[in-house]
């Protein structure tokens, strides 16, 4: 049995921890800097995962946007961005979403097994429908990731959902944590966790891997599992680069 991928969950909240606002218009969460930084993580990961809410409300196009990263991806035998995915319980997405026609990629989508028909044709050729059980759990796909995939690291972005899946099932390694300098406030807003249990408590404390300031907004590091790989000088840019240059593609 393969083991299951390196799980980097990375998001952006506001101080009093929301996503986004509840306007239909994105609000971003971070700045110019933060964002090439995100660029450099996914173009460090195997696979990008966001729920299909994130894939209609945001229509991301999940790609690498520096030319030198695509290049160092093609040059080691990879595709120019990661592999893109998706989960979705009731089916509702469109063909023409940047998540499908943005970038020569692979795109998988996991949907509960009743639903693998009518998304296969819906989808056609722009995506591989996988059909997970009655009911899609973020440990199956982690398994099938992994088993079947080939992918050793993944990164999740979202949504509020997804985010909270993962977290509370205690199946993320790193948890790269945005902080943005303002409030939204806003009861019908997405938030990054919603209520339930979760495995670090008062009692169980997750542990800070590293901190830093970019620009106006602040990076929070943590180690969720034993088999986080953050250094504790991660948090120095220079130290970082050095030791990815040495080992991303190993």
């Amino acid at each position: 049995m393969s083991e299951r991928p390196y799980v980097t969950l990375s998001c952006a909240m506001s101080i009093d921890g929301y996503l986004d606002g509840s306007a239909p218009r994105r609000l971003a969460m971070s700045n110019e800097a933060d964002f090439d930084r995100v660029d450099e993580v996914r173009s460090r990961n195997d696979a990008i995962l966001v729920g299909a809410s994130t894939v209609r409300r945001d229509n991301p196009r999940l790609l690498v946007r520096d030319t030198g990263r695509r290049a160092r991806r093609l040059s080691s035998g990879c595709a120019a961005s990661p592999m893109k995915v998706t989960v979705t319980a009731s089916g509702d997405l469109s063909p023409d979403a940047a998540f499908f026609t943005a970038g020569e990629v692979p795109r998988l989508v996991y949907t509960p097994l009743q639903g693998v028909r009518s998304l296969r044709s819906r989808l056609g050729e722009r995506a591989t429908v996988v059909g997970l059980g009655a009911q899609v759990t973020m440990a199956a796909v982690l398994d099938d990731l992994g088993e079947r995939r080939a992918v050793r690291r993944l990164m999740v972005e979202g949504g509020g959902a997804v985010l909270t899946q993962f977290l509370q099932a205690d199946l993320v390694d790193e948890l790269q944590l945005v902080i943005a300098p303002f409030f939204v406030g806003e009861p019908g807003a997405p938030r990054a966790a919603a209520a339930g249990r979760y495995p670090w408590t008062a009692s169980r404390r997750a542990r800070l891997a590293g901190t830093r300031q970019i620009g106006d907004v602040v990076l929070l590091r943590y180690a969720l599992s034993d088999r986080c790989d953050v250094r504790p000088d991660d948090g120095d840019p220079a130290v970082r680069d050095r030791a990815i240059a040495a080992s991303a593609w190993s």
